[in-house]
């Protein structure tokens, strides 16, 4: 249940704390009072847009806090778990800020956390029933939930979800392939030309590196044996060259030992520089050997990287390795062509095992829908006649059709509140205050089902008075033994049927207007009562009515 809210710097408010109680909340006050302002306010909790505008001191953050009593709701602790969200097994706390700024932040239990997030949490711990949601009675979507939601259809549907899902994507895979195939057909002529050019190219991952170092050394071949035959010239076949110097270096060295002993065997270590050196004016000589200038191998060479650089820019690549990619993948798109009735084949027969595993969910949700419907016929009528609709007669049609995300079945309210009276949907043949009978006698209904602790009317009993307000005020009574109610009010008749009453007031000080809210008990609440029955005037006849209605609805 909803066991606390705060409110500071909105709108009309500074600062509001209000204690809910156990069942039947009541909410009152003159019209413009403030009530709507903290409903608003509350629906930020549950997702709402955030209204700069709403933000009473634009030097301040403006904060909404809910606390509610989550004991008996393992499912939502699952939940919030798996989301990495901070849990209390008897206290959830639901926060929304908005910033000077316009800039908004979320948090459950102090977890910084999306708007989705605080939504999906807040939609399981209570539902705002205002008057403009009374049109949703008029919409299939919202009488197939109702449906669902009294024939507990929520897991059936989750699975179900799951399997439309696995067919429509096997749906589009297999449209997909088709219509590549039917683009590969129409380019199979050109494709295999391309492909049947790659393949007489012969291409291997690493061959253009290769090519282009291989074109770079036959390009400067002059330069690169001038090179190598000045590094002999000075190594070993020069004048003056480094192994004969090195030589005559190691004969002194080989004189220089004979007077000092510790000449630390600088001959050993000549002769292994020359070793070395001798071994490099190999190489070199070798090199000069191999690199022999040869115009055609240059002319191959230029040729073949002509082709590969044609064919990249062709095909937008930058790679010999990517052009091996395209060839595979030319080679692929053939061979789908040459199993394409296949494979085809396979994805239709996929496509039929998923849809046939939907329509089996489905058809199991619409036998459970239909005998749900029956059922809900004349619950229905039941609870809504004593409403003021004597005459009233319901059916509730159930209709299937091709599958859609939520199954085969198109589910349809049908109403007639006068004899001789065809049935008709809602839309056309209802007035206000009988959509919002009928919507409080369905909220009645699914009371007893709903997985919800807490639900909150906004002026449902708009538009009734006398003995019809009187037993809507006891039907929401009665909802309150299984979930806890609030609900705001105009109506006396409703508003001594609470076990808890709060009014909603205004105050002026010097500077502003504020809005307030205070618990009312005793003398007070027969005295707000009072007001409601007979206005500003009040009177002993008044106040005496006043308790004669507190009196009359057992309120523990």
């Amino acid at each position: 249940m909803l066991k606390s809210l705060h409110i500071s710097n909105y709108a009309l408010i500074d600062t509001v704390d209000i204690n809910f109680h156990h069942g039947f909340n009541i909410i009152t006050g003159e019209t413009g009072a403030g009530k709507s302002i903290m409903l608003g306010a509350l629906s930020l909790i549950l997702g709402g847009r955030a209204d700069l505008k709403a933000v009473r001191d634009s030097g301040k953050k403006s904060v909404i806090e809910a606390s509610f009593e989550v004991s008996k709701y393992p499912k939502l602790k699952e939940y919030c778990l798996d989301n990495d969200i901070e849990w209390d097994d008897t206290l959830c706390i639901l926060r929304r800020e908005i910033a000077p700024a316009g800039r908004s932040r979320a948090f459950i239990n102090d977890s910084p956390v999306t708007l989705d997030l605080l939504s999906h949490v807040a939609m399981q711990l209570v539902d705002i029933h205002s008057q403009h949601q009374n049109q949703l009675l008029t919409s299939g979507d919202f009488q197939l939930r109702v449906i669902d939601n009294l024939a507990g259809n929520g897991e059936l549907l989750a699975e179900y979800s799951r399997r439309y899902n696995a067919y429509r994507n096997a749906v589009r895979r297999l449209h997909d392939t088709k219509k590549q195939l039917e683009q590969n057909r129409n380019d199979e002529d050109f494709t295999r030309f391309q492909l049947e050019q790659l393949d007489e190219l012969g291409l291997t991952d690493g061959e253009q590196e290769q090519l282009e170092h291989d074109r770079d050394i036959l390009s400067n071949i002059t330069d690169i044996k001038t090179t190598i035959s000045g590094a002999l010239d000075s190594l070993s076949e020069g004048t003056h060259n480094a192994l004969d110097l090195l030589s005559e270096t190691s004969d002194y060295c080989e004189e220089l030992s004979r007077f000092l002993e510790d000449s630390d065997n600088i001959g050993e270590r000549l002769e292994t520089v020359r070793i070395e050196l001798r071994d490099i004016a190999e190489t070199l000589t070798a090199y000069d050997q191999e690199f022999q200038a040869d115009p055609e191998e240059l002319e191959a060479i230029e040729s073949r990287l002509n082709t590969i650089y044609s064919l990249q820019q062709k095909h937008r690549v930058s790679t010999v390795a990517e052009l091996i990619a395209l060839r595979e993948e030319l080679r692929d798109r053939l061979d789908k062509l040459e199993n394409s009735s296949f494979t085809v084949e396979e994805l239709e027969k996929e496509a039929r095992r998923a849809k046939n595993a939907a329509k089996q969910l489905a058809v199991e949700l619409s036998q459970r829908r239909s005998e749900e419907a029956a059922q809900l016929e004349e619950t229905l009528r039941q609870r809504a006649m004593p409403l003021g609709m004597k005459n009233l007669r319901t059916q509730v049609k159930v209709t299937q059709g091709e599958l859609t995300p939520t199954g085969i079945d198109k589910v349809e309210f049908l109403f007639a509140f006068n004899k001789n009276q065809p049935l008709m949907p809602v839309g056309g043949t209802a007035s206000g205050g009988e959509i919002s009978r009928l919507m409080l006698s369905i909220k009645a209904i699914i009371a007893t089902k709903m997985q919800l602790p807490s639900i909150i009317f906004d002026e449902v009993d708009t538009g009734v008075s006398g003995d019809v307000a009187d037993r809507m005020g006891g039907m929401m009574h009665d909802i309150a033994r299984t979930i806890q109610v609030i609900t705001i009010t105009h109506l006396p008749q409703v508003a001594a049927k609470g076990n808890a009453h709060f009014k909603v007031y205004k105050e002026d000080d010097d500077e502003s207007t504020h809005t307030r809210i205070r618990e009312l008990t005793g003398d007070d609440r027969v005295g707000e009562i009072a007001v409601m029955l007979s206005g500003s005037t009040v009177d002993e006849a008044a106040r005496a009515n006043a308790r004669s209605l507190l009196n009359n609805i057992d309120n523990k």
